[in-house]
């Protein structure tokens, strides 16, 4: 029997520290998914994908069709190519292409995950339901695992590979050591992108507006907790003791407990765009208004 108890409503406080936007920089363009790397972060952008940091751009590199969210791995940005459907590799130091992998990509449109773990890239690569897997050792694809059609979303966590179907409205579990689905979880309305730590794997359940959170020994959904009307258009990290949901209604991200499924709202609603969690705070894009901000947690300073 799940037992999922669906909470609403905004937290009245939280022992998580609340982060506040600390600097807010214009990025023309429309910036979008974002991964961090150290003090600086990776963004996604119109035709290039870019370096920032607090002080600034740092470097930029073009790209046919740079999309979906990316992976840091093995000295190198891991980033799909949805016009030329390939996994670009690309150098850390030298913002350089490295090589360009020909696995597919399974949402041209953009919505899908590279991730890295296992000692691999993971790449959602073909919509009839396709996952590829590539060794960074030497850039090579080394499985190709069968999936639910319409499998864009992916996380790596609790020692497995998780993948979300929208069309299909499930929750796969990826064995590394067989690549082979080892488990299947019902989810609700149109689900997306998930994340997989704070004991328990966290998915959006876009069209209810519901955060699912997945018990990952079991499969059992535990809880939901009811962020909004939707959640379309939105990411989603987890670390600090919290899940972090960016949305484009009503705030700028949610920050829900893991334990009680509080939900405390930070920030105006700037509408679409992506969040990471970094170490001393949270990185944020806003393409629709063209801006990237750093949301520190540390305390604020008295006025």
């Amino acid at each position: 029997m799940i037992a999922a108890a669906l909470a609403a409503g905004t937290a009245p406080a939280s022992p998580v520290a609340l982060p506040h936007e600390e600097q807010v920089i214009a990025v023309p363009g429309s910036a979008d998914f974002l991964v961090v790397d150290g003090e600086s972060v990776w963004a996604t952008n119109r035709g290039r994908v870019e370096r920032w940091s607090r002080q600034g751009k740092l470097a930029e590199l073009a790209m046919a069709h740079p999309c979906g969210a990316m992976a840091v791995s093995n000295g190198a940005l891991w980033i799909a190519d949805c016009n030329d459907g390939t996994l670009n590799r690309i150098d850390l130091q030298t913002a350089k292409l490295i090589t360009a992998i020909p696995t597919g990509i399974a949402n041209p449109k953009g919505e899908l995950n590279v991730v890295a773990g296992a000692g691999s890239i993971w790449v959602a690569s073909d919509g009839a339901g396709k996952i590829t897997r590539v060794d960074p050792n030497d850039n090579r694809i080394i499985a190709s695992i069968p999936v639910d059609a319409g499998t864009f979303f992916l996380s790596f966590g609790f020692g497995s590979l998780w993948a979300v179907s929208s069309d299909a409205q499930s929750l796969q579990q990826i064995d590394p050591s067989t690549n082979a689905v080892v488990k299947h979880v019902k989810l609700g309305k149109q689900p997306g992108f998930l994340a997989a730590g704070e004991g328990a794997v966290w998915v959006q359940e876009q069209g209810d507006g519901t955060l699912a959170r997945v018990d990952p020994a079991t499969g059992e959904v535990t809880g939901r907790a009811k962020v909004g009307a939707d959640l379309r258009g939105g990411d989603i990290d987890v670390g600090r003791g919290a899940v972090w949901l960016r949305t484009t209604a009503d705030q700028t991200f949610a920050m829900v407990d893991p334990h009680s499924m509080a939900i405390t709202r930070l920030g105006k609603a700037s509408g679409s765009g992506a969040l990471r969690l970094a170490g001393g705070g949270l990185w944020t894009t806003a393409h629709d208004v063209h801006i990237l901000s750093w949301w520190s947690l540390a305390p604020k300073a008295k006025e």
